[in-house]
């Protein structure tokens, strides 16, 4: 049973048109960003014209990097403790692969210039940090926080804020999304992305989402 209740549509305060670029080069490796990079990049998820606030679920680039999320090899081999985490948590397995996607791209061994460590590049103080780069240390300890942030603020959008610029941000902000363009961008694509591998599990008659916190 989902931890998470889908329906009709998910409004966001959002001030930015948000876009996830990406390719997959020759080697099977993919690459994503905020931005079209260069001519390799696809727009793969946004708009260019967004709504700005919906999350419609378009795919109007390349369909590379869902069939990649799908098929790789990097991503084939932690899908056990994806599940495993989800499951334990009872936070749903695409949000946390769309989080480690947008975060890391897959890249277990990911350091930030900021410090934020492994495949969902979490921060931690050094003598933790080795053992976060182990995968399925990394991806439970973050579906353990990002469950807590969810229960916290009591929305998917709050909780990927806070995760991105800080509990005390978005508790200042009376527990919604920030006026921070990174933060509103970073949360649009999770939830992009979100919604995109959901529209591939859940029935073809879905047409869009509304995410709720599940009751106690």
């Amino acid at each position: 049973m989902r931890s998470l209740l889908l329906s009709a549509a998910l409004l966001l305060p959002l001030s930015v048109h948000a876009q996830l670029w990406g390719y997959v080069d020759a080697q099977g490796v993919a690459h994503v960003s905020r931005h079209q990079v260069d001519g390799r990049y696809s727009l793969v998820l946004g708009a260019r014209n967004d709504v700005v606030g919906r999350v419609p679920g378009k795919t109007d680039g390349s369909q590379d990097l869902l069939t990649w999320l799908e098929f790789a090899p990097e991503v084939k081999a932690v899908q056990p403790w994806l599940r495993e985490s989800a499951r334990r948590h009872g936070v749903d397995m695409e949000l946390l692969k769309a989080v480690i996607a947008v975060e890391s791209g897959f890249k277990r061994d990911a350091i930030s210039p900021r410090g934020a460590v492994g495949l969902m590049q979490i921060m931690a103080p050094e003598d933790r940090a080795r053992r976060l780069l182990e995968p399925r240390h990394n991806i439970d300890t973050g579906a353990q926080m990002l469950a807590g942030l969810i229960k916290k603020f009591g929305r998917i959008d709050a909780a990927l804020a806070a995760w991105n610029a800080g509990e005390g941000t978005v508790r200042r902000n009376g527990g919604r999304m920030p006026d921070i363009a990174e933060t509103q961008a970073h949360v649009h694509l999770v939830l992009e992305l979100y919604w995109a591998l959901l529209q591939r599990s859940l029935p073809s008659t879905a047409q869009a989402l509304r995410i709720h916190s599940s009751p106690e």
